[in-house]
């Protein structure tokens, strides 16, 4: 489900799309288990791959989707030990009393019913999105120094 590497993790789409676009950055470091067990430096570089992302599964799926809405960011931590963000992408099709709530209060079968699951249906999404990474990430020009 990899996508991308990138300099401070590695970019995934997600095993389950019942929000198309839904993507994850790993953190490269198996040792950190949150943002703070990072030297800044490497933790500016993690939050900047995060915008990268971000920026990509925006613009693929504002391409893709008219009622796409916008992204949300989670960075939380409270169940894998490691560093990690959540990109989700919010849609205008989505249940009213869920549209301006967060991700993590949709019915918690979504994240196992197989309608939800990655599929071939995604897969175009998916290289999109891949596509606007690797341009992003070609371009960008974030400099971290420090230690």
């Amino acid at each position: 489900m990899v996508i991308a590497e990138l300099d401070a993790g590695y970019a995934v789409i997600g095993d389950v799309q019942f929000l198309p676009g839904y993507c994850v950055l790993l953190g490269k470091d198996p040792a950190a288990a949150a943002l703070a067990d990072m030297p800044r430096p490497e933790r500016v570089r993690f939050l900047a791959d995060v915008d990268l992302l971000a920026t990509a599964v925006e613009r693929a799926c504002r391409a893709t989707d008219p009622a796409f809405r916008r992204v949300n960011i989670d960075v939380l931590g409270n169940t894998d030990p490691f560093v990690h963000a959540h990109v989700w992408p919010r849609y205008d099709w989505e249940p009213a009393h869920l549209l301006r709530r967060p991700v993590w209060l949709y019915d918690p079968a979504k994240w196992s019913d197989p309608a939800s699951a990655f599929r071939d249906q995604h897969t175009q999404l998916r290289e999109r999105i891949t596509a606007e990474l690797v341009l992003l990430a070609r371009d960008d020009t974030t400099v971290v120094t420090g230690g």
